[in-house]
């Protein structure tokens, strides 16, 4: 399994399927066939090695270690990372495809490939030196046996990401950073962390830095494990820095870039949070419709029931309209648009029919969809986070109105 993982890249380069697959509407019906290949492989991962421990991961707030490890070796956690870097070489689309069919098996092992590819290899990948690679992008950050997180929300500040009140001060060959960082997936388990802290207040948002901090490290300290609602198999807490100096080569991209890189990233990983929703969100679709095909009332499975039908007719609507734009934005994105547009609306549809699925599957199921006998309530309690992290739902419907109101202009103009 794992060498067809790692071939479909070569495969995918061969065809050149991606650039032939953004030229038309009609194309959106399917997805390529080294794609195709992918999303079956991950699905039986999934069934295999998800769906039967994840309530066990959720009750027990447990990390999945082993399964990280496995997932891997497959080259689900650093797909889009080049072969070159010693990552898998696929693109954006497949990394959708992929992180959809893990998090309908686990979403908080979605969770945690999601920000091991966007939040963390993302930006090291597109703005780290060479040097910085060899420890930020070692192999075990690539095959699973190390994770990274991203450190830019903190507990003042919530959707407003350039209001950095963490900072950082040059002190001859080293930075020192202080601050508390709020909110952090992975945390526990992570072995490296992209931190976002101000290094000029003069200039606001410009004068923020990111800055690549290895963990465990001196003057960096961890915060109680969040008790969550959902993605209770993920470490959430507080990244804590007290004086904290690392070397100043350990700086990511140019002074005053770490908002821009940020914003980059955010608009990429929003990606992988609709792929996590469309995953729950399939997820529920397919436990709602089974149970109505098994569950007889007034002698007849309530499959026949014309509200049950309306019922998983609006859920399948959803899911197959979220996941159109959410390949679209990947699509967008591996053929070089601007995508920041499509990303917010994948991300606003496809959380938002998470919500609306794990609702509708529990009113399916009654009784049976409120205990934790079934997932019904753990579709729930995991699909309200994908409408919160990595900008809100609000905050996603500023970002479309933003851009069409542009779009708008630009036409007038003409």
């Amino acid at each position: 399994m794992a060498a067809l993982v790692r071939n479909l890249s070569r495969l995918a380069r061969k065809h050149a399927v991606c650039a032939g697959w953004t030229r038309g509407v009609a194309s959106l019906a399917d997805l390529p066939e080294t794609h195709d290949m992918l999303r079956k492989t991950c699905r039986d991962f999934a069934d295999n090695e998800l769906k039967p421990i994840a309530g066990d991961l959720d009750r027990e707030h447990r990390f999945p270690t082993e399964q990280v490890k496995k997932m891997g070796e497959l080259g689900l956690m650093a797909i889009d990372v080049p072969e070159a870097l010693g990552g898998t070489g696929l693109d954006y689309l497949a990394y959708a495809v992929a992180l959809e069919e893990i998090s309908r098996g686990c979403a908080s092992t979605g969770c945690i490939m999601s920000v091991n590819n966007s939040l963390y290899l993302g930006p090291v990948k597109n703005w780290s030196t060479e040097q910085q690679r060899e420890t930020f992008m070692q192999e075990e950050f690539l095959n699973g046996s190390k994770v990274g997180c991203f450190a830019l929300s903190e507990p003042g500040n919530g959707s407003d990401a350039g209001a950095a009140s963490t900072v950082a001060r040059l002190e001859g060959d080293h930075w020192v950073l202080n601050g508390t960082k709020a909110w952090i997936t992975n945390s526990y388990e992570a072995s490296a962390t992209v931190v976002f802290a101000t290094t000029d207040k003069g200039l606001k948002h410009r004068g923020i830095s990111a800055f690549l901090v290895p963990m465990p490290t001196e003057g960096l300290s961890l915060g109680k494990k969040e008790d969550k609602l959902g993605i209770r198999a993920t470490s959430t807490a507080y990244l804590i820095f007290e004086d904290c100096k690392i070397p100043k080569d350990n700086l990511l991209g140019q002074p005053g870039m770490g908002f821009k890189i940020a914003m980059q990233t955010l608009d990429a990983g929003r990606i992988g949070i609709a792929s996590q929703g469309l995953g729950i969100a399939q997820a529920a679709l397919e436990l709602a419709v089974d149970y109505a095909m098994k569950r007889e009332a007034f002698g007849s499975p309530i499959a026949k029931l014309q509200s049950v039908q309306n019922k998983l007719a609006d859920m399948h609507m959803s899911v197959e309209s979220a996941r159109l734009l959410t390949w679209k934005a990947a699509a967008y994105k591996d053929a070089g648009k601007n995508y920041i547009k499509e990303a917010a609306m994948a991300k606003l549809a496809a959380s938002e029919a998470a919500t609306f699925c794990a609702h509708q599957c529990i009113q399916v199921l009654g009784g049976m969809g409120y205990v934790t006998d079934m997932p019904a309530e753990r579709f729930y309690r995991d699909a309200r986070i994908t409408e919160i992290y990595e900008g809100t739902s609000e905050v996603q419907r500023l970002v479309i109105a933003g851009r069409l109101l542009k779009e708008y202009a630009d036409i007038t103009t003409w």
